[in-house]
């Protein structure tokens, strides 16, 4: 595990929204450098479960040895095989390679979240069940209030708290002046694994539609399934899970395999997760003492490694912050760093609808064919390149390094 490398100048206050994976990552970091640390969280607890999200390239293992925690990730894993794309009568037409879906090492997100809180709890506080309501910046501090907490005043703010940033939204305006529509929505909820899948995942496709059922932990009883269609932008109330499953029968009525057993399970499950595949897009992260990292600042649904980006940025962040002169020159210089790793991310994301739900028969035999050649023996080579390359476009510094050095100097 990385040295404690405490600064006494560095001893500021910071307030992290979101206890998710970039806020606790970042958290991480700070606490080493001598910030003391807060991280609020609207939900009442960590949460569990959520999709499972993967890490790829030297960069992130970079950054994930620095913390100590590549071996847990790999303990804590997946294990997740192959995964087969098939016909409406179940047959298969082609499969990848569990690296190219789940890169070096995947894990599930509330697995992740765990180990980074069960490596900051002692060291940063936590608030669960609450949310920021107003920032207000004066020349020394941002002064904050809560939902329920007493107000408090901090040296710098930072939204890691998701797509739909609460902290973006008071500090930089609505969400629709930087929220990017990308044609698609996707789906997740869980059934019974009547398909007796182990560690492996099935897809099947029609014209912009689809459908994924898969068993990533081992549980003999459950399976996850995933949806992914193409779509105008719609117009419904998140907190209406009802109304999301009426727009997910309608979108899949009709198709065969499994859907008639996975529309049932729809029905049934009382958590499903169902938003649009969207990015933000913004010219700049920062403003005054408020920072945004993660999906809040330059999140993609999916398809932009977005866990590995937010832990690879937070790194960066705290970094700057640790090693500059004040946090002008720190949120510069992150910016200055991540802005080409970030760019590359999200533009691998703008595909991944189309890969997941391609748009006609066509396509979808098309991108069969690609993928069975890019599996050949022959060809395997250039599919381990294409997954790794937006994940490696960053050359990282080596802050602590630097810090332990100035440390020994002082």
């Amino acid at each position: 595990m990385t040295e404690n490398l405490r600064i006494p100048q560095h001893a500021r206050t910071v307030l992290i929204s979101g206890a998710s994976i970039a806020g606790p990552s970042l958290a991480y970091w700070l606490s080493r450098y001598g910030y003391a640390v807060t991280v609020v969280e609207k939900a009442p607890k960590l949460r569990e479960g959520g999709f499972a999200v993967d890490f790829r390239g030297d960069a992130h293992r970079t950054v994930l040895e620095r913390m100590g925690m590549w071996e847990e990730i790999h303990r804590r894993q997946t294990h997740m095989g192959v995964q087969s794309f098939v016909d409406e009568a179940g047959a298969e037409q082609v499969s990848v390679p569990a690296e190219f879906m789940s890169g070096d090492v995947e894990i599930f997100r509330g697995e992740l979240s765990k180990i980074l809180y069960e490596r900051t709890r002692n060291s940063v506080e936590y608030i669960f069940g609450d949310s920021i309501t107003s920032l207000e910046e004066t020349a020394d501090e941002v002064r904050v209030t809560f939902e329920r907490t007493a107000p408090r005043s901090y040296d710098l703010v930072v939204g890691a708290d998701g797509l739909h940033s609460h902290v973006r939204r008071l500090a930089f305006g609505d969400e629709s002046l930087f929220l990017r529509h990308l044609g698609h929505y996707v789906a997740g909820y869980d059934v019974p694994n009547d398909l007796g899948l182990d560690r492996t995942a099935r897809w099947l496709n029609a014209p912009g539609r689809g459908v994924s059922v898969n068993n990533y932990d081992g549980d003999p009883a459950r399976a996850g399934v995933s949806m992914v269609f193409a779509s105008p932008e719609l117009t419904y109330d998140r907190r209406d899970i009802a109304a999301q499953k009426r727009i997910l029968a309608e979108q899949y009525a009709g198709l065969g395999w499994e859907v008639p057993r996975l529309l049932k399970g729809l029905e049934e499950t009382e958590e499903l997760y169902f938003d649009a595949i969207a990015q933000v897009r913004m010219d700049r992260w920062s403003k005054g003492r408020v920072v945004l990292l993660g999906d809040a600042g330059y999140g993609a649904t999916m398809g932009g490694m977005g866990t590995g980006l937010a832990v690879v940025c937070a790194y960066v962040l705290a970094g700057e912050l640790a090693t500059q002169r004040d946090h002008r020159a720190a949120f510069a210089g992150y910016e200055a760093e991540i802005r080409e790793f970030v760019m590359g991310c999200q533009k691998t994301a703008e595909g991944a609808g189309g890969f997941l739900a391609p748009p006609t028969e066509k396509k979808i035999r098309t991108r069969n064919f690609t993928y069975r050649m890019l599996t050949s023996k022959v060809m395997s080579g250039i599919l381990a390149k294409l997954t790794v390359k937006a994940a490696n476009n960053i050359k990282l510094k080596d802050y602590p390094a630097q810090l332990a050095s100035v440390r020994a100097a002082a």
